[in-house]
């Protein structure tokens, strides 16, 4: 299958965290396939944008591949990268909010994470095509920051390296007389949370046609 854009992203091996996350999202992007949502009034709603993308937590954002590479080279590099990449470990993860999104973010030292992304924004970044001019337009409606702008040029993205934050979105920008609602409806589906966290594979997604990310293969961590 070929697809319109690619992404690395953490997805949460098989077992109660991936099918917990997938469930929530109605999406389970390593199934590439639609999943019964819990009986919570209005989740589909609140879960719309985030859906697509499925339950994970990027590393090197989604980016079209540029021309003259192939997704042979891409999957090699990934392989290449990953067998050279020590796993990260933090203490957990916790339910955070983010402005008015709600996430699960982690707990304690984030140096070895923020170690693994920013390996995968800079050493396959041969691999994607400058981001357009439509698509900087959209970025810096956010309000960027002067580092942040500079990011934006470089990498495509402005929340990379020193700015990247790993997060597993829960949520879409939700009213704030709502938060706490959907803060306790979080907490009664992931009741427990892993505690230690570790982040020891790295998977490449890729767009469909129906916009849905779906995992395209996973690679170990062995650095």
């Amino acid at each position: 299958m070929s697809y319109s854009r690619y992404a690395i992203y953490y997805m949460p091996p098989a077992g109660n965290m991936a099918e917990a996350g997938a469930a929530w999202l109605g999406w389970d992007a390593a199934q590439g396939r639609e999943v019964a949502q819990p009986d919570v009034e209005g989740l589909p709603d609140v879960t719309a944008a985030p859906r697509k993308y499925g339950f994970h937590g990027t590393l090197k954002p989604p980016f079209v591949l540029r021309d003259g590479r192939t997704v042979d080279e891409l999957q090699d590099a990934v392989s290449q990268l990953a067998a050279i990449l020590p796993p990260a470990r933090c203490d957990g993860l916790a339910l955070s909010r983010l402005g008015r999104f709600l996430a699960l973010t982690p707990v304690g030292d984030t140096q070895k994470l923020r170690q693994v992304a920013s390996a995968c924004v800079r050493d396959l970044d041969s691999f994607r095509a400058p981001a357009r001019e439509a698509e900087l337009a959209r970025r810096r409606k956010a309000g960027l920051r002067p580092r942040q702008e500079a990011l934006l040029l470089q990498w495509g993205y402005p929340y990379v390296m020193e700015e990247f934050r790993f997060h597993l979105t829960l949520t879409e920008r939700l009213p704030k007389s709502t938060i706490p609602l959907w803060t306790e409806n979080v907490t009664h589906h992931f009741p427990t949370l892993p505690a230690p966290f570790d982040v020891d594979q790295i998977v490449l997604s890729g767009e469909r046609e129906d916009g849905r990310f779906e995992l395209v293969h996973r690679y170990t961590l062995a650095g």
